[in-house]
């Protein structure tokens, strides 16, 4: 059917509308159409909804995915100005949303979701998937530039993340050589020995060149006791970037990935805080 619409654009969106104001979650919803083709993306301060695609059809509108560990469904109706929608993940969740064109909204800064706690200093001690320690601060990392990042293997934004830091490092060799990265993975096997295997898996099907090591079950308050230092850890994945004193330079929560609108501009945002620290 001829569309109702040209939805082409920016939209503001709040997620869970039937639920209380401190359960709902703001979106900012990035379209492109051509026709009756309708593709995009969500952003939100945790991470995005990585690439969709659909169809719109007289006032309806369909986006969805599937990525090997979500399935995900927004569908929609075309109200006036508004859009009105139900977003459906897996088989059992679903809420409802709506969206509105808005210039002046955004979401929080990345940089500044996450605070370290006052006087607070980053700190570990941890085993590889070989059994050896990684220890923190120690020798190891001295006059580098660290970035640790909380992720899991279950988690597509954080392959996104993980991604993006295996290719900056190949693409900026000279940079490389300060800079020493570390995943922390919060992963949903029970067993530590079942997730370091699944761990190692995962670094090389993607050709990860850094250490990624188990650090506890896929559960943000489990994240959160792993690095005290932390205010908390409000998603997956979370980057937090010390400079070669060992001083936290920042923590950025989430990750825009290249299905959205600020990759780029996070990528040239990075790679000059790098040269800076460097």
């Amino acid at each position: 059917e001829k569309p109702l619409s040209d939805l082409t654009g920016n939209w503001a969106a709040i997620f869970g509308v039937e639920k209380e104001s401190k359960e709902q979650e703001k979106a900012v919803g990035e379209f492109k159409q051509d026709g009756n083709h309708l593709e995009g993306t969500f952003r939100t301060e945790t991470g995005d909804y990585r690439f969709l695609e659909g169809t719109v059809q007289g006032r309806k509108f369909w986006l969805s995915c599937f990525d090997g560990a979500h399935a995900f469904l927004f569908s929609g109706s075309i109200q006036g100005d508004s859009l009105q929608g139900e977003f459906r993940s897996g088989h059992k969740y679903q809420t409802l949303w709506t969206g509105w064109k808005d210039p002046g909204f955004d979401l929080g800064a990345a940089d500044s979701l996450t605070q370290v706690r006052p006087d607070a200093k980053i700190s570990f001690s941890v085993k590889n998937p070989a059994g050896q320690e990684i220890k923190f601060p120690s020798a190891q990392f001295d006059n580098k530039i660290k970035i640790f990042t909380v992720m899991g293997t279950w988690c597509p934004n954080c392959r996104d993340e993980q991604i993006f830091l295996r290719d900056f490092l190949k693409e900026n060799p000279a940079l490389a050589n300060d800079i020493t990265v570390i995943g922390f993975s919060f992963e949903r096997f029970k067993d530590a020995s079942q997730a370091n295997a699944h761990i190692l898996d995962y670094k090389k099907k993607l050709g990860i060149p850094f250490e990624i090591v188990y650090a506890g079950k896929a559960d943000k308050a489990e994240a959160a006791r792993f690095f005290p230092a932390l205010d908390k850890v409000m998603a997956f994945p979370t980057m937090i970037i010390l400079d070669k004193q060992n001083r936290v330079r920042r923590v950025h929560t989430g990750f825009d990935g290249p299905a959205t609108s600020r990759f780029a501009a996070f990528k040239t945002d990075f790679t000059t805080l790098m040269n800076e620290l460097k």
